[in-house]
């Protein structure tokens, strides 16, 4: 592997780890003050 490929991958890695992060938090941020069982209303 010469270093271009080395910095796709680091790129790549980078990029998929921020929006895995990213959605996680928009997660935790949307059951702050909502329900956290989906059938409460029911």
């Amino acid at each position: 592997m010469n270093s271009k490929e080395i910095f796709q991958f680091l790129g790549k890695s980078l990029f998929y780890f921020v929006i895995i992060v990213a959605l996680l938090y928009l997660y935790s941020y949307s059951h702050t003050g909502g329900v956290h069982f989906i059938y409460n209303e029911f």
